[in-house]
C-alpha cells in the first residue's frame, strides 16, 4: 500500500490547509459570530476559556491555513485542544464518546503531526 507515498508531501499540506481551515472556522464562530452557533452566541474575546480559546482558534488556524510559521501555531493549537479536552470534556466522562471530546482529540494530534513534520510545499515558509 504504498502507491500515495509519491504523494505525502502534498497531502500533508493538505491536511495543514484544511485542519487551519476548521479551526478559524470555529475562532470565527467564537468570536464573529458567523455563522450562528447557539453555544458561541454569547462568547467575548474576554470571556474564560472560550473568548481566549477563540482568539487562539483564530490566529493559530489562519497561519496553519497559510502555512506562515504553522509549526508554532501547530504546536501552540496542539496544547490549546489538550487543554480545551482536560477542561471542558474529560470532567463530563472518560468517554470520548460521550463527552463529546473526540474532536479536540482529533485536533490535538493532527496539530502535533504537523507541528512535528512541518507544513509541506504548499507553504508561505517551509520552517
Amino acid at each position: 500500500m504504498t502507491f500515495l507515498a509519491p504523494y505525502e508531501p502534498q497531502l500533508r499540506s493538505l491536511l495543514r490547509i484544511v485542519g487551519g481551515l476548521l479551526f478559524l472556522h470555529f475562532g470565527i464562530a467564537k468570536l464573529l459570530h458567523f455563522p450562528v452557533v447557539p453555544m458561541f452566541a454569547t462568547v467575548s474575546p474576554t470571556d474564560w476559556p472560550e473568548g481566549y480559546a477563540g482568539m487562539v482558534e483564530l490566529v493559530t488556524g489562519a497561519l496553519m491555513l497559510l502555512g506562515f510559521f504553522s509549526r508554532i501555531g501547530a504546536f501552540i493549537a496542539s496544547g490549546e485542544m489538550a487543554l480545551g479536552y482536560f477542561i471542558a470534556h474529560l470532567p463530563k466522562s472518560i468517554f470520548p464518546a460521550i463527552n463529546d471530546g473526540s474532536l479536540a482529540i482529533m485536533f490535538c494530534f493532527t496539530f502535533l503531526y504537523l507541528a512535528a513534520a512541518g507544513p509541506g510545499p504548499w507553504a508561505i515558509n517551509q520552517k
